[in-house]
């Protein structure tokens, strides 16, 4: 026991290893400042894959209820972070991107009240899933108060319904027997589970495959299109819109409205369009929408204009990536704009 305990920790220090020494080769590597901090982020997502595949491979196996536990109270002070730059459903969309900019297809802008709309929904979905446990336990509960206990721990029984919740946390590789075989890797797509055991046989099935297909189609064609009405995001968030949590998560964007001229990059920059980085005149951003992705933060051509914080202290800030020459440009525009 103590051997594979000792083992456990070796393999997620080697893990966590790798993810280190591919961040300090990035930031060693990579001189363009507007695409650094997002080849980062795929390095993190990367090792955040292998990091959960590690875990969910871990006999015996961790009760998903701890992960739940875990992954909130981490919430409280990282805040979304988990979605801009862990989850492995993120990631799959992430790596589209990357296929699409290949084949330079431009993606998709929705209009702000459709997309406010999506962003809205997904508390609709999120109160829906939170209350069917409750319906189906009342309806059929467990014989007993231990029977009770280890179908919470696992989202079994009742609590089925509570396992979506971590469904972004499947990795595309996964230690159990998957969906698809290719050899001996065998290969999951988030919610896949959850669908084919509400809806059992072929219907299932098919309605598995649609979304799989769906939804991969329309993140090729709209960024991060799942995370914008996602109802683990909206969990999430919904930590910070009670008063006591208001000065929580730590971990935030932070605005310096003197040194923004919008010009309304962070805008544009955005994964999933969220306007208040640029319609806020300053301060600390603290919108749910926002998955502190901090590409806007990379993106601003402004020092200081933005500043990822955690508490009061700057992790990283914009910085002036402009040529000379369209720097000077910026400043004639303003200036015109102001003399007119």
């Amino acid at each position: 026991m103590t051997g594979e305990l000792i083992g456990g920790i070796l393999s997620l220090i080697i893990i966590v290893g790798f993810g280190v020494a591919g961040a300090l080769s990035v930031l060693i590597w990579k001189k363009n400042r507007v695409s650094r901090v997002s080849f980062l982020r795929f390095i993190i997502q990367a090792v955040g894959s292998a990091t959960l595949f590690y875990i969910f491979s871990i006999k015996p196996s961790i009760p998903l209820l701890y992960i739940f536990i875990t992954w909130f109270a981490a919430t409280l002070v990282l805040g979304r972070f988990f979605c801009g730059w862990v989850c492995p459903f993120a990631f799959i969309m992430d790596l589209e991107s990357v296929v699409r900019k290949t084949l330079k297809i431009r993606y998709r802008i929705l209009p702000d009240k459709l997309n406010i709309a999506l962003h809205k929904s997904r508390y609709i979905i999120l109160t829906i899933f939170l209350f069917l446990p409750i319906i189906l336990w009342t309806l059929n509960p467990p014989p007993d108060m231990n029977a009770n206990i280890i179908m919470l721990q696992q989202f079994a029984g009742p609590f089925r319904s509570y396992s979506f919740i971590v469904e972004p946390l499947t990795p595309f590789i996964v230690p159990w027997t998957g969906h698809i075989t290719l050899g001996n890797i065998n290969l999951s797509y988030p919610y896949l589970s959850n669908i084919t055991s509400l809806i059992e046989t072929i219907p299932g099935q098919i309605f598995a495959l649609l979304f799989v297909c769906v939804t991969l189609a329309g993140a090729f064609l709209v960024r991060r299109v799942w995370c914008r009405f996602c109802p683990t995001g909206a969990s999430l968030a919904a930590l910070n819109q009670f008063k006591i949590f208001k000065k929580l998560p730590l971990l935030h964007i932070e605005k310096d409205e003197k040194k923004c001229t919008r010009c309304g990059i962070c805008k544009r920059v955005c994964l999933v369009q969220v306007n208040e980085v640029y319609e806020q005149k300053g301060g600390e951003i603290r919108t749910s929408q926002c998955m502190l992705c901090t590409r806007c933060v990379e993106m601003c051509p402004y020092d200081d204009a933005l500043k990822v914080k955690i508490g009061k202290k700057t992790v990283f800030n914009s910085r002036n990536w402009l040529e000379p020459s369209i720097i000077s440009d910026e400043k004639n525009k303003q200036q015109n704009s102001i003399n007119n």
